[in-house]
């Protein structure tokens, strides 16, 4: 007789190969561990193949067939998922309420004008707004609380979770007008700037614990929040990357400087829609991610920014536009 694996079985797997150890499979399902090595041998008996290694050890181990079967499971449970979601979408009505997580990479005037046009369509519709750090939006999103998230791509493999490119942004690395770095006034080398404080935004979310990104400097000041870093590089306490639309108006104004560092990369950040699989978008939720879509899609891209930024660096060529 063909095998006939049940979902539970499968998610049982996935469970086990996710968390490491029949126990914390069982932890996480709220199921004895027993119930769960018993489900996997009656996966593994249907199967005619073993699909851990029973070592011993604390690490439960995937054999060659484990491994080449788990991509089939995952296929199959968002497979699952996502028939599961357009149901829950066909019989949904308008949503009470959305809650939306935003990282603070996202230009605030699209947030601002989108959910300014958002007010006005769905005026019974409550709407909860969290703006952080890196990780939260996915934590936030994942953990069910926020409805859909705006923010970078998945710091993590997640079958649960859904994302989907909708615009970009890019960070800037700058200082106060009156900074050393401000005012060597050509491109800068790591050694340059590697004895200044660098201003570095730590993620509460612990996602990308132990991961920094474009750090360059020795002396390093950690802040809990972008807006934080924003003022106290305003305030000439050190350098830092930015949000590009964070720094438009600095920028024109020369309150803050454009640093050219070779090794800093200001490749375009890509921002995605983040949802659960298994919570597809309600009317008001999808209005408001195609909007948010369409004024993001239209964000100046790095090269015309920095084309901008020469612009405001070379007052003759400004007084004559």
């Amino acid at each position: 007789m063909d095998a006939n694996p049940t979902l539970d079985q499968l998610q049982v797997f996935l469970a086990v190969a996710e968390t490491g150890s029949f126990s914390a499979a069982s932890r996480q399902l709220n199921r004895a561990q027993s119930v769960v090595s018993y489900t996997i041998g009656n996966l593994e008996a249907q199967l005619e193949v073993s699909l851990f290694r029973r070592s011993g050890s604390r690490q439960t181990q995937l054999t060659e067939a484990g491994r080449a079967l788990l991509a089939d499971a995952r296929r199959i449970h968002s497979d699952l998922q996502v028939m599961r979601a357009r149901a829950k979408a066909l019989k949904q009505g308008l949503e009470a309420d959305v809650s939306l997580a935003v990282s603070n990479m996202v230009p605030t005037d699209a947030i601002v004008e989108t959910l300014t046009d958002f007010g006005k369509r769905f005026p019974s519709v409550s709407l909860s707004l969290h703006a952080g750090e890196l990780g939260m939006v996915m934590d936030m999103v994942a953990g069910g609380r926020a409805t859909i998230g705006i923010g970078g791509s998945l710091l993590k493999e997640d079958d649960t979770l859904t994302a989907e490119k909708i615009g970009h942004s890019y960070m800037v690395p700058v200082a106060a007008a009156d900074h050393r770095l401000a005012q060597m006034e050509r491109p800068l080398t790591r050694r340059d700037v590697r004895e200044d404080v660098q201003l570095v935004v730590t993620d509460a979310s612990g996602i990308t614990k132990g991961r920094d990104f474009n750090v360059l400097s020795f002396k390093v000041w950690r802040v809990g929040d972008v807006a934080t870093k924003h003022q106290l590089i305003r305030g000439g306490l050190g350098w830092g990357g930015l949000p590009a639309p964070l720094v438009r108006e600095d920028l024109a104004s020369g309150r803050l400087v454009a640093l050219d560092i070779d090794a800093y990369e200001t490749v375009e950040y890509p921002l995605y829609y983040i949802r659960r699989t298994a919570n597809p978008p309600g009317p008001a939720t999808s209005w408001l991610v195609e909007a948010l879509a369409k004024r993001l899609s239209q964000c100046p891209s790095s090269q015309d920014f920095h084309q901008l930024i020469g612009r405001l660096s070379d007052p003759a060529r400004l007084a004559a536009e």
